[in-house]
């Protein structure tokens, strides 16, 4: 039997189905008030991006979205499509699934990454001063 995704209670069949409403009532209040801010022109950039994500899903959904609004709150209509978020250098491609939805876009594409140093250089320490040569 294959496990199916499940986000608060509805499964992957029936969330694409989802009415706005029914997905407010079940979201976080920070999720809430994010989407109703946006609903009140208090926030257009996220109102403006949510109409230009349901017109090009109607278009063709395979098309890559690509986008610098990493506050937007993953909609349930979104499952399926792919974004392309702005990390501050380059746009980082995520296929929306059911166990992002009610996450924020910018939580799946990190600004900052991992900094491996290597050994100490000449002129860090007194100790390392003296580097053998192989």
């Amino acid at each position: 039997m294959v496990k199916k995704d499940v986000w608060k209670g509805v499964d992957e069949d029936h969330i694409e189905k989802l009415s706005f409403d029914d997905f407010l009532k079940k979201a976080t209040s920070r999720e809430r008030r994010t989407l109703q801010r946006a609903l009140k022109n208090k926030n257009k950039r996220l109102k403006e991006f949510m109409e230009e994500v349901r017109t090009i899903k109607a278009e063709n959904p395979k098309k890559l979205i690509r986008t610098h609004v990493r506050e937007a709150v993953i909609l349930p209509e979104w499952v399926g499509l792919t974004f392309g978020i702005h990390n501050g250098k380059e746009f980082k491609k995520v296929e929306i699934t059911v166990g992002k939805v009610g996450k924020r876009l910018g939580d799946f594409s990190h600004t900052t990454g991992r900094v491996a140093h290597s050994g100490p250089g000449v002129g860090a320490t007194r100790g390392s001063k003296f580097v053998p040569l192989k």
